[in-house]
C-alpha cells in the first residue's frame, strides 16, 4: 500500500496512491490525515488496503493524477523524529577526518538523536537557508513509521510495530555542527527541518527487498543532475530498523506516528576502504560531508563545496524494473525571506 498527504492545513489530507505512482483516491473517508490513521490502524489499514487494491485495478471514486508537487511529507509533522546512525562506516569516517578516535561501543549501540518534528518540508519544497557559511548538506536516508510501541520493547517484537517506509533528505548545517557537539549537548541549529518522500509505503511493497528489517535497493542521489550516491541500503547497515526502534524504545513509549530514521546510507569501498565516487566507478555518498571526509583523508583538505543557492538534491529509490518505489524527494536552496 502507498499513501501521501496532500497539503491541506498542519497535517495535510490522507489519499491513496497506485503503486506506479500516477493516480490517487482521497482516503478521508477512512481517516482524514495519516496521523489519524496511525492513531487507529488496526482498523484503518484493511479499509485503506482495500481502497489501494480498488485503485490499482481502476476502481474507486475520485480519483486523480498523482502530482508529488501538491504533497507534503507523509506525516507534515510528527509527535517523534529520532534520527539513527546505523551505516557505522560514515561515523568512523567523519571522525577518522577530523582526527577522532571512534568507540567502540559504536558498533555495539546505536547512536541517535532526537530531531525537530514539528515541520517537516514537502518532498518538492524548496530548502529555505539562510546563509551558504553555514555549509548547507542532504542526508539521503530512510526512514520506518511505527505503530504505538511499548517501552522496552525487544528486537524481535519490534518488527510489527514498522508500519511504514520513506525516503529522508535529514537536511544538515555542517557549519553550525561541530560547535553544538562542542557544547556536550546535541544538535539543535545544525538540524533544520527535513523532507521526506512524496509517499509511505507498506514493508510488502518492497517484496524480497524488505529482508531482516533492511531495504536492499540502492539509494539514489544527484546533485545538480549529476548522479552523486548509489550505495546499496542494505550492505553495511550495522543496525537493523527493528534494532534502532528497539534502541529508541528502550526507556520511553514511541506513539504511533513515531518516525525513525536510518542515518545516512554508506558503503564501504569493494577493497574495505572508504567509498569512491559514482564518476570513477564507486557506489558514491548520500551527503556532501562524507566526500569531503575522504578528500581531507586523502589530500588533507576537502575539495568539494557544500550546497549553494540555487543548487539542487534528487533523492529516489527504484525497484528491480527502474520504478520509483517512494516518489523522490526533489529540492532546490534558496535563500530565506520571511
Amino acid at each position: 500500500m502507498k499513501l501521501a498527504s496532500l497539503k491541506d492545513g498542519r497535517d495535510g489530507r490522507l489519499v491513496v496512491v497506485s503503486k506506479d505512482l500516477t493516480k490517487a483516491a482521497p482516503a478521508t473517508d477512512v481517516a482524514p490525515t495519516l496521523q489519524a490513521a496511525l492513531d487507529d490502524w488496526g482498523h484503518c489499514r484493511p479499509l485503506l488496503d482495500a481502497m489501494y487494491h480498488s485503485l490499482n485495478v481502476g476502481g474507486g471514486r475520485e480519483i486523480f493524477d498523482f502530482d508529488p508537487a501538491r504533497c507534503a511529507s507523509p506525516l507534515p509533522r510528527a509527535y517523534q523524529w529520532a534520527d539513527g546512525s546505523a551505516y557505522v562506516n560514515h561515523v568512523e569516517l567523519v571522525r577518522q577526518a577530523r582526527g577522532a578516535e571512534m568507540p567502540e561501543s559504536f558498533w555495539t549501540d546505536p547512536l541517535m538523536y532526537q530531531g525537530g518534528s514539528d515541520s517537516f518540508l514537502g518532498p518538492t519544497d524548496d530548502i529555505p537557508a539562510i546563509s551558504e557559511d553555514h555549509g548547507i548538506d542532504f542526508e539521503a536516508e530512510i526512514a520506518v513509521i511505527t505503530d504505538d510501541v511499548p517501552m522496552a520493547t525487544v528486537t524481535e517484537a519490534a518488527a510489527e510495530h514498522i508500519q511504514l517506509l520513506m525516503l529522508v533528505n535529514d537536511v544538515s548545517l555542517r557549519g553550525l555542527i561541530p560547535a553544538e557537539l562542542a557544547k556536550g549537548f546535541g544538535f539543535f541549529h545544525g538540524k533544520p527541518s527535513s523532507a521526506f518522500s512524496p509517499v509511505a509505503v507498506t514493508p510488502d511493497e518492497l517484496g524480497g527487498a524488505w529482508v531482516d528489517g533492511k531495504v536492499h535497493r540502492p539509494l539514489l542521489s544527484w546533485l545538480n543532475e549529476k548522479p552523486f550516491g548509489r550505495p546499496e541500503a542494505g550492505v553495511d547497515m550495522t543496525f537493523s530498523f527493528p534494532e534502532l526502534v528497539a534502541h529508541a524504545a528502550k526507556t520511553r513509549l514511541l506513539s504511533a506516528g513515531t518516525i525513525v530514521g536510518s542515518g545516512t546510507v554508506s558503503n564501504r569501498g569493494a577493497d574495505g576502504g572508504p567509498g569512491r565516487p559514482v564518476s570513477e566507478g564507486g557506489s558514491g555518498y548520500s551527503c556532501i560531508a562524507e566526500i569531503r571526509t575522504i578528500e581531507t583523508i586523502a589530500q588533507g583538505k576537502p575539495s568539494t563545496p557544500f550546497m549553494k543557492f540555487g543548487d539542487r538534491i534528487r533523492i529516489d529509490m527504484q525497484d528491480e524494473d527502474g520504478h520509483s518505489i517512494f516518489g523522490a524527494i526533489d529540492q532546490k536552496v534558496v535563500r530565506y525571506g520571511r
